[in-house]
């Protein structure tokens, strides 16, 4: 989902990160943590690294620290570029194609479980939890829920299944980021240009 970056091997890989989170005896799937960071730019827009970690761990009621807790800021300095980026190079991040599809679908309802989390928590610390949410983020969010409910279904067949999932996949990659421009919108009729207000 990410190249590593020069100088930053697995700094994006699912499985070292999640065992990153064992060590730190952390229940939290990799996927939740990039959810909630992606929640967080949804409602924030970007802010300082040190700000998106402490909004994760508010919102996830996490203690990450050390080396993970690095590699998370890094994570989530990649994703505000990935969100700005006009090629559209972001992706949620979720376990390899070749894992079986009850981890992926599990994963996937994490990050929006994540995302929402993340958004919720920005919507608090930046004191705009009484504005409307834009129809069309509104209705992604609705979405999310759902899918934040997910489950394989045992009757489908796995061509049909995986077909799904790509399909939610691809609509969870472009919904994220019109939340996200949805916001910056918003914020930027309200507020004019200028870089939004720090996290606490």
């Amino acid at each position: 989902m990410f190249d590593s970056r020069p100088g930053d091997p697995g700094v994006f890989d699912f499985d070292e990160i999640a065992d990153h989170l064992v060590e730190q005896g952390e229940r939290v799937s990799p996927s939740e943590l990039h959810g909630c960071l992606a929640g967080l730019l949804g409602s924030l827009g970007r802010i300082s690294n040190d700000a998106a970690l402490s909004g994760l761990n508010t919102a996830l009621s996490l203690d990450l620290h050390g080396e993970l807790a690095e590699r998370v800021q890094q994570l989530y300095a990649v994703t505000a570029d990935a969100v700005e980026d006009e090629a559209f190079e972001f992706h949620p991040l979720l376990p390899d194609d070749d894992n079986d599809l009850v981890e992926r679908t599990a994963a996937m309802a994490a990050w929006c479980k994540g995302f929402l989390a993340g958004y919720a928590q920005g919507k608090v610390s930046g004191g705009d939890t009484g504005s409307a949410v834009a129809t069309d983020s509104a209705e992604a969010l609705k979405d999310f829920a759902a899918i934040a409910q997910a489950a394989v279904d045992d009757e489908q067949d796995e061509e049909t299944s995986e077909q799904d999932y790509a399909e939610i996949v691809e609509y969870l990659r472009f919904a994220a980021l019109n939340v996200v421009m949805d916001s910056l919108a918003r914020r930027e009729e309200s507020d004019g240009p200028g870089e939004p207000g720090p996290l606490h």
